[in-house]
């Protein structure tokens, strides 16, 4: 079976991980954490960022730094995964689901601002498939309306905006994931990227159980105590070893996953031309990452059928997100939700096909000739 992802891990990783052991400086904020912030700022310009247990952490601490609370509203797209909207439910507030574009399935920034009330008090974007949102338009509603901007940029690490900002430092908190599936993994992980410098501050507090211990380790205060709400949201560093290799075959990684997404898209060109699929689109403000590639098929049978026949084909093919709107809880929450009828038609027609920076050249061939006859 050739699998739809696989981390790519080599004995540079396994060194690292050996080196942290050996040290045993176990702990979080250990030498590779640090190195890890170090190469951040290297490679893609990032000064304000934390290492998390996952990316569901980073969204946590992004609620607790957005002071969310009961009543309070966040505009979201419905075609996302749970952890997202988790976040903002455990501090009580309430999503409104906003539909998303056809072309890119982000949020739709144009259809945001009918859905903002007195009680909103933030929009969260998710950069789906490494593709950034609109994200000038997103930030001009939201200063209009006094509005935090929280990026989902789980699937967008190594993703630029308009060439300049990376993807998580556009918005006022960004996210990040590193789970096995991403592109630069540590197998759990994520980190929160925080612009402001107080409010950084604060999620060092509540990374650190609420106290200011980082503040203590680097001289700053003579001791440390308990400052406000946190809890433990710090990875081993045996872990951020592992991320420190991987993002040192930063390049490396990426122009793999690049050359088997082009492969992709120039493949399909025709399929499209004669109404068979769809192929990703990218706006001109966005240099994607290549997370991920997808099909639009034309009907949720087509797409299903396809699954069906490359798995007998030894073929894993996946399906994304079910709409949170339409999920049991989802259909709990009173969120008064309006039709999103791009999101609950493109989410039936969306499949996903392997993508992983060591997949063989025989094997793309291989999916790609078989995406076609069964087509």
């Amino acid at each position: 079976m050739i699998p739809f992802n696989k981390p790519s891990i080599t004995e540079l990783e396994k060194t690292y991980m050996m080196q942290a052991i050996d040290s045993l400086k176990l702990c979080g904020d250990g030498a590779y954490t640090k190195k890890v912030y170090q190469i951040f700022g290297e490679k893609l310009g990032i000064d304000k960022m934390l290492l998390t247990t996952s990316c569901s952490h980073a969204l946590d601490m992004s609620a607790i730094l957005a002071g969310l609370k009961e009543g309070d509203v966040v505009i979201a797209p419905s075609y996302t995964f749970v952890s997202n909207i988790n976040a903002f439910v455990l501090s009580g507030a309430m999503p409104v689901f906003c539909d998303v574009e056809k072309e890119t399935m982000n949020i739709d920034a144009s259809k945001i601002e009918e859905l903002i009330t007195p009680k909103t008090k933030a929009i969260y974007p998710v950069h789906y498939a490494g593709v950034i949102c609109d994200m000038d338009k997103i930030n001009a509603i939201a200063k209009k309306h006094n509005l935090l901007v929280i990026e989902d940029a789980a699937q967008a690490v190594g993703s630029f905006y308009k060439g300049k900002y990376a993807a998580g430092t556009i918005g006022d908190i960004g996210c990040y994931s590193f789970h096995e599936t991403k592109n630069y993994a540590m197998g759990e992980g994520g980190a929160v990227v925080v612009k402001d410098k107080e409010l950084f501050k604060k999620a060092e507090i509540i990374r650190e159980k609420g106290t200011d211990r980082s503040q203590f380790i680097r001289g700053e205060v003579d001791k440390y105590t308990w400052k406000d709400m946190g809890s433990s949201f710090l990875p081993s560093d045996v872990l951020a070893a592992m991320l420190y290799g991987q993002m040192e075959r930063f390049e490396e990684i990426m122009d793999k996953r690049m050359h088997i997404w082009n492969t992709y898209y120039d493949a399909f060109a025709e399929d499209e031309k004669a109404g068979k699929l769809t192929r990703p689109f990218i706006p001109d403000y966005s240099t994607h990452n290549a997370h991920m590639f997808y099909i639009i098929l034309p009907s949720k049978t087509v797409r299903d059928n396809l699954i069906t026949e490359l798995r007998k084909r030894e073929i894993q093919s996946v399906f994304h997100y079910i709409p949170l709107h339409s999920s049991p809880f989802g259909q709990q929450l009173d969120a008064k939700q309006q039709g999103l009828p791009v999101t609950e038609e493109y989410s039936e027609r969306l499949l996903r096909l392997p993508l992983f920076a060591d997949l063989q050249e025989n094997e793309l061939e291989y999916v790609i000739k078989n995406v076609k006859e069964c087509l």
